[in-house]
């Protein structure tokens, strides 16, 4: 495999591990995430949340081999009450989170600052839309304290029962032209021609019989074994530096096995909000509930909650445009 010294941001890399049966995707992003997280201006603890979603979404997101969207959206009772990140194919990214800054600045003081802690106890939501013609897949993780890369890997064990193993990091890095930030992440899945190697693991049922010896993972395949322990030697910093290309990255893991690179796709950050779409959020509310938004100024004012852009609407526009469309 050829190794170029690119250090390529805001792209996604697949490539391939054949004598282990491995595929995967590397995902760097860099002015894509520094945008979304300065946009909000949110808190250093509530960034590296927003950076291991968005890593995270993009990985999962870009698998989708037709048009459509790939969204990820946690509602739980931490500090970080709600994270919603869009990959609209093939390239587009955008995410944003609500938080309660009291309770994320009591986290952190008390050194409970980390992403599970933050998020939570509550659920993930994977959702799959292919448009208005075709029916949404989604699938639900619980979210029990667990880190985004747990619950993803709950996610696959229980939906797709595919072996899989995710890293995710973000880091922000300070230079002589100030700070950015930046998120990595890489996903490995053991994928051989028989089904019968995929075998994991199976989960403790919880009532087994006394004296009874839970399976440890002895029926795993030794290709996997062998994948899965070396994508857990990949250090944080290693997904995050500038200096590191995925390229390297990936020969510093598998180069004993032999790793083959694919062609790149670049993700980027980008909103698909419109006024159209605006106007057609709000025609799903109610006459009365619309007359309750109009400020004392007699306008209709609503800000994109990922891009923070903001629309100004009179409310005669907006009837106008709801009659027309046989809306509302």
């Amino acid at each position: 495999m050829s190794v170029p010294f690119d250090g390529a941001d805001d792209l996604i890399l697949p490539f391939a591990v054949e004598p282990l049966d491995l595929r995967g995707r590397v995902v760097r992003l860099g002015p894509a995430i520094d945008t979304m997280i300065k946009r909000h201006g949110y808190p250093e603890a509530v960034a590296r949340v927003l950076g291991e979603a968005a890593a995270l979404t993009a990985l999962l997101g870009s698998a989708l081999k037709f048009e459509g969207r790939f969204q990820l959206q946690t509602r739980t009772d931490g500090p970080v009450e709600m994270i919603v990140v869009d990959f609209d194919t093939p390239d587009r990214l955008r995410a944003f989170i609500r938080f309660d800054a009291q309770r994320v600045a009591q986290s952190v003081a008390a050194g409970e600052g980390d992403a599970a802690r933050l998020i939570g106890h509550g659920h993930l939501a994977m959702t799959i839309d292919q448009g208005p013609a075709m029916n949404r897949y989604q699938g639900v993780v619980p979210m029990e304290g667990q880190s985004l890369e747990e619950a993803a890997h709950q996610y696959f064990r229980q939906s797709e029962q595919i072996p899989t193993r995710v890293r995710l990091a973000v880091a922000e890095q300070v230079g002589e032209s100030g700070s950015t930030w930046r998120a990595g992440g890489l996903l490995a899945q053991f994928m051989p021609a028989s089904i019968d190697r995929q075998r994991q693991a199976d989960l403790d049922p919880g009532d087994a019989p006394a004296g009874a010896v839970a399976d440890s993972g002895g029926g795993e395949d030794d290709a996997w074994r062998e994948g899965r322990a070396l994508v857990d030697t990949i250090a944080d910093h290693e997904l995050v530096d500038p200096g590191l290309s995925s390229e390297r990255l990936l020969y510093r893991l598998f180069h004993e096995r032999g790793v083959r690179a694919f062609s790149g796709q670049p993700v980027r950050e980008g909103c698909n909000c419109t006024r159209d779409r605006i106007m057609r959020m709000l025609a799903s509310f109610s006459a009365p509930e619309r007359k309750d938004m109009v400020r004392e100024d007699g306008r209709i004012g609503v800000t994109c909650e990922f891009c923070s852009r903001q629309y100004e609407l009179s409310p005669e526009e907006f009837e106008a445009a709801v009659e027309d469309g046989g809306e509302g």
